[in-house]
Parts: structure tokens; C-alpha cells; sequence
């Protein structure tokens, strides 16, 4: 996949340094509010300032931001503290706003990435502009739309882009607000090895409290990057209370990460690298017989009638399977997901067999 980019050279950041730390409050809700937290985040050594200004809600009647007056509360955080400020932008109005008030670096969230119409508005708004912006991932896990909307922006002529990893929306409520899937952005810097990838840990969790641990977690799979809600009164917040963190913790956080280096391949890992190639060859092996082994089924069930989707045997293996994956120390959810797949190709070959 190729973009044309060049580096984000924010200045006064020294950007060979990880993680490049964007902070602030979900929303700027009073000049007394932005103004209070700015400073103690700068005095923690932050340089990035973010704050929503105008706020896409799920349900009308909530906070939706301040609008346009935030961006001079940003103006005075650039003059009397020296920070770089950034903020979402969702329509060509804002992007227009935000760089009519001199706004460093701006972002374009969830929602408005998984419309391309939005994508293309804020792409023509952008045209003749040199601005660095970060792109969301879409609410649903949709690599390509990501890459879709990087691709209408970057073909406006921004060449200074970045993505913000902060995860994906689901039905389900579990430990996170919204499932991390680490595998996609992984496969988006496989694609794009020279995009900066920033991960949101305050949308993946959805609380505080686990806000830590992801933060380590994007460092040891070499993101670039972490922006972080931070209020300086985080249970008073107008808008998602819940995942807001005080400089004071936000520091502790940023002090405890252990920050790894890639480093080049040492002898020890080429062998164990050697060790996965090789159980990944017999795992192919392995398939491939139970492959033949389901074609010979669906020789059976051809010759005596049978469906081909048996639903008992399909729970049964499902079962087994995950508890077995317990016992060996693998996640039950991988292990279904893992038989589900080999299922699907079964059945596959099973109806080829059959349809001989």
C-alpha cells in the first residue's frame, strides 16, 4: 500500500522518542477548565494539548461541545504555555474553524472515518492546507476503510498523517468499551510500515482503571504514540467521566511504561523464529490431513443422503475444543474462533465433495 507521506516533524517534539504523548480532557467545557488542566499537564513535561470542541454524541440531548469559542481557550494554551493543540474535526466547517485558529494538528474520529462521503468533504476542505492529521479507526473493524479514508486524505495533499488505534465498537459488553483487536492496526503497519500508529487506550477501556496496562501493551507491539484523556477533575467531566485520568495519574502511568527497542534479530531469536516456522509447517500438514479426512466424510454423507452441517457434532467440537485450549493455557475464545474457521473449510470442501 502506498501514501505519500512525509514525517509529522511536529515542532519543539523530538519524535524519535517513544511514546509521542497527546493529552487532555475529552471535551473543553469552560476556558477555566482547559486552562487548569493544560497547565498541569505541562508541568508534567506534556507538550500536546487535546480537547474536543465540538463532540459527536451517540444520543442527541448530551454534551456536544462548546463549539467554535473553545478554539480561542486553545489559542491561550498555545500562547501561555507553549503547547502544541489539537482537536476533532467531523464537517468542513470545523476543519475551516479549526485553521482559521491557527490548530496544530487536527484528527478525524470513528464515526466520521466510516463515511466516506464526510472523509472526501474534509479531504476538499484540506486541499492547499499543510496540517498533520490523525485518523481514527472506524467504529467497525474495517481495515480497508481505514485505509480508504487515509487514502482520500492523503490524496488532498496532506502528507503529514498518522492513525489513532481506538479499537472497535461491539454489541458485546465486556472488559473493554470497544474490543482492541490488535491484529488490524498490526496489519495496517505491515501495509503502511512508515504510518505512525497512536493508540487511544482511554476509548479501547472505557475506564481508568485499566488505562495502564494498554498503554504498556501499544508499547511492547512498537506504537508511536498514546493520546490519553486527562481532566483536571476527571469524576466531574461533562462527557465520558469514566475513562478521564488526572496529570498526576497520567505521569505515574507515563513513569512506569518500559519502553522496548526493536533492536536487530539476535542469534536467539533467529532460532526460536526458526522453531515457529517449524510448527507452523507442521500445523499446515496437520490441516491438510484433516482436510482429506472431511473430504472422505463428504463421500459418506454424499452416498448416504446426509446433510452436510452436522449442528450437534459442530457444538460438540466447539466445546471440547475450547476447554482443551483452557487446560494448555490458550484463550477459550481463540480456540473457538481458530475451530470455527477450520469448520467453515471443512464444509466447504465437504459440499465440493459432494457436488462432484
Amino acid at each position: 500500500m502506498e501514501l505519500d507521506l512525509l514525517p509529522l516533524n511536529l515542532p519543539g517534539i523530538d519524535m524519535t522518542t517513544r511514546p509521542l504523548t497527546i493529552a487532555g480532557p475529552c471535551s473543553a467545557e469552560t476556558e477555566e477548565q482547559v486552562m487548569t488542566t493544560a497547565t498541569q499537564l505541562a508541568s508534567k513535561g506534556i507538550k500536546i494539548f487535546r480537547a474536543g470542541i465540538w463532540k459527536p454524541r451517540t444520543k442527541p440531548g448530551g454534551f456536544e461541545g462548546v463549539g467554535e469559542p473553545g478554539l480561542k481557550w486553545l489559542q491561550r494554551v498555545q500562547k501561555q504555555l507553549g503547547m502544541l493543540v489539537t482537536t476533532e474535526v467531523a464537517t468542513a466547517a470545523h476543519v475551516k474553524a479549526a485553521l482559521e485558529h491557527g490548530i496544530d494538528i487536527l484528527w478525524i474520529g470513528a464515526r466520521t472515518v466510516a463515511n466516506p462521503f464526510a472523509m472526501q468533504e474534509i479531504a476538499d476542505a484540506l486541499v492547499g492546507h499543510d496540517v498533520p492529521v490523525l485518523v481514527k479507526n472506524p467504529i467497525n473493524p474495517d481495515l480497508e476503510l481505514w485505509i480508504g479514508g487515509l487514502q482520500r486524505i492523503n490524496g488532498a495533499g496532506i502528507k503529514r498523517l498518522g492513525v489513532i488505534h481506538r479499537g472497535f465498537s461491539s454489541c458485546d459488553r465486556k472488559i473493554y468499551r470497544n474490543l482492541p483487536m490488535w491484529h488490524i492496526p498490526i496489519e495496517l503497519r505491515r501495509r503502511i510500515p512508515n504510518l505512525p500508529i497512536i493508540c487511544d487506550p482511554s476509548h479501547i477501556s472505557g475506564r481508568r482503571e485499566i488505562i495502564a496496562p494498554l498503554c504498556q501493551q501499544a508499547m511492547d507491539l512498537n506504537f508511536d504514540g498514546l493520546i490519553i484523556e486527562s481532566h483536571c477533575c476527571p469524576d466531574c467531566a461533562w462527557s465520558d467521566a469514566a475513562q478521564q485520568v488526572t496529570p498526576d495519574v497520567l505521569d505515574f502511568i507515563l513513569s512506569k511504561l518500559v519502553i522496548r527497542s526493536v533492536g536487530e534479530t539476535t542469534e536467539s531469536l533467529t532460532e526460536l523464529r526458526r522453531l515457529i516456522d517449524e510448527c507452523d509447517n507442521n500445523l499446515i500438514e496437520i490441516l491438510a490431513k484433516r482436510m482429506r479426512v472431511s473430504r472422505e466424510i463428504g463421500q459418506y454423507k454424499k452416498l448416504h443422503d446426509m446433510t452436510v452441517v452436522q449442528t450437534t457434532r459442530y457444538s460438540e467440537i466447539l466445546d471440547k475444543r475450547g476447554a482443551q485450549g483452557c487446560m494448555c493455557g490458550m484463550d477459550s475464545m481463540f480456540m473457538k474462533k481458530i475451530f470455527e474457521a477450520i469448520h467453515e473449510e471443512s464444509v466447504r470442501q465437504q459440499v465440493e465433495e459432494i457436488n462432484k
